[in-house]
């Protein structure tokens, strides 16, 4: 009992927890909608969700790295003048995404695409009804408490999920309820962290011209690459709806399961970034140079090995995988295949992920932008080209092959100017780190 709560105590199995939990529920959601929605209201569904992302990017994107960098192991006083700050910046970009949403929404009369209506008027809404739950999720990142973030993703995304089901119950299953949902979901997840003290709010008076000089002198790099690895991301989406989704109404939700069903293999990755983000930072504010290096290398190579057998297992039940969560309907179309073209670079994952995130830590973000928009470009040009060849959402799937090659690359041997390591120094010691772990394990289950 008591190796169980020390199991469960562990940041690393806490961050992970919540990143399963999350993607769980998210994945039961969408199988539900896919199961109790047409194609098209599904690819509206996708599109809003991509848009909401993307949008949400111009304020996670500036202030979410830069304040986990300045806040983590900062003396109290510090910590105040960083977070009430960055309350200010949230609440000013907040606001400014509304104002310029507003006349999208004298325009809706002249625009023929039902995904882009839904985008606008729902998006602005969101925005303003999420902010304290993203600003208490990166106090929470940055302290290490990974519990209280499990309990506020199991509020927000578990209360969705009673109502989507609810809504299918009273026949009221319809986009413009899920949406309506979504919302509420949010604010009632909102009103506890404040009513938990989660989210600092009342430390705005702290803030200082200085402390949001500094966020807004790192923030204008790291958003710039936040903007582009997101539109990176979901240029995708919003190709598809402009240029496929025309002549084939289904062609958003077909890939968009692919894209769900990649974002589970991407569970442990996003998790090990988030405690990850905190250990680099930690060594790089306090001059720890060796142990900055150190950090990297371990993370990136133990999740480069642990994710071959993930992907050989999920290419050979990719099928399985489409048909369990969309249902008979998506059986046959190219979602499996989509989901195999994605799992051909999912090796990759780890390694462009904590090169971004580690050029970040290091006050490298310009470089990283510039790795980031070579990648966007070369996956809209491929999206172009490969729709233009085959016709089909194959053309975008294979366009994101280069891309990540690309990507992980310039990432690699842009690193490579600010700290020793070699592709074996990675590889030798995630080696060493998944065999730590294995015995770990394998010890305290044979007690």
């Amino acid at each position: 009992m008591g190796k169980i709560k020390e199991l469960i105590g562990n940041k690393q199995f806490l961050s992970l927890a919540g990143n399963v939990v999350m993607a769980g529920l998210n994945l039961i959601t969408n199988a539900i909608l896919l199961r109790h929605t047409t194609e098209e209201r599904m690819g509206d569904w996708f599109f809003f969700q991509a848009t909401y992302v993307f949008i949400d990017t111009f304020r996670s994107g500036f202030l979410s790295t830069a304040f986990i960098k300045f806040f983590a192991g900062a003396d109290k006083q510090r910590a105040d003048n960083v977070l009430g700050s960055t309350w200010v910046l949230g609440w000013l970009i907040t606001l400014a995404i509304c104002v310029i949403t507003v006349p999208g929404l004298f325009m809706l009369k002249y625009i023929d695409n039902s995904g882009i209506e839904t985008a606008i008027k729902w998006v602005a809404i969101t925005f303003v009804a999420t902010l304290p739950i993203v600003v208490a999720t990166w106090i929470l990142q940055a302290q290490q408490r990974y519990k209280e973030i499990l309990y506020i993703r199991l509020i927000n995304q578990g209360s969705f999920i009673i109502a989507v089901i609810v809504l299918i119950y009273i026949k009221q299953n319809t986009l413009y309820w899920y949406l309506v949902t979504n919302i509420i979901s949010c604010v009632l997840t909102s009103v506890i962290v404040f009513a938990c003290s989660w989210t600092g709010m009342k430390t705005m008076r702290a803030q200082t011209k200085a402390s949001m000089t500094e966020i807004y002198h790192f923030g204008k790099f790291s958003v710039g690459t936040s903007i582009s690895a997101n539109l990176l991301r979901y240029s995708d989406t919003f190709i598809i709806n402009l240029l496929l989704v025309p002549t084939h109404p289904n062609a958003l939700a077909v890939y968009g399961i692919g894209q769900m069903l990649t974002n589970m293999i991407d569970i442990p990755l996003r998790s090990f970034v988030n405690t990850g983000m905190s250990s680099l930072s930690a060594a790089q504010n306090n001059n720890r140079k060796d142990e900055l290096q150190y950090i990297f290398k371990k993370y990136t190579g133990a999740l480069t090995i642990l994710f071959v057998p993930v992907i050989i297992g999920a290419m050979a039940f990719a099928d399985i995988a489409v048909g369990m969560l969309g249902g008979g309907k998506y059986v046959g179309t190219p979602a499996a295949n989509i989901f195999r073209i994605f799992l051909c670079i999912a090796l990759l994952f780890p390694i462009d992920r904590f090169t971004g995130v580690t050029l970040d830590i290091i006050h490298k973000p310009k470089i990283n932008f510039y790795k980031v928009l070579a990648m966007l470009s070369v996956n809209i040009v491929g999206d172009l080209i490969g729709i233009h060849l085959l016709h089909s959402i194959y053309g975008v799937g294979f366009a994101s092959i280069p891309t990540f090659i690309v990507g992980t690359a310039i990432g690699y041997f842009s690193l490579k100017m600010y700290m020793d390591f070699t592709f074996t120094d990675i590889i030798k010691l995630g080696w060493a780190e998944v065999k730590i772990l294995y015995k770990l394990a394998m010890g305290k289950l044979a007690r």
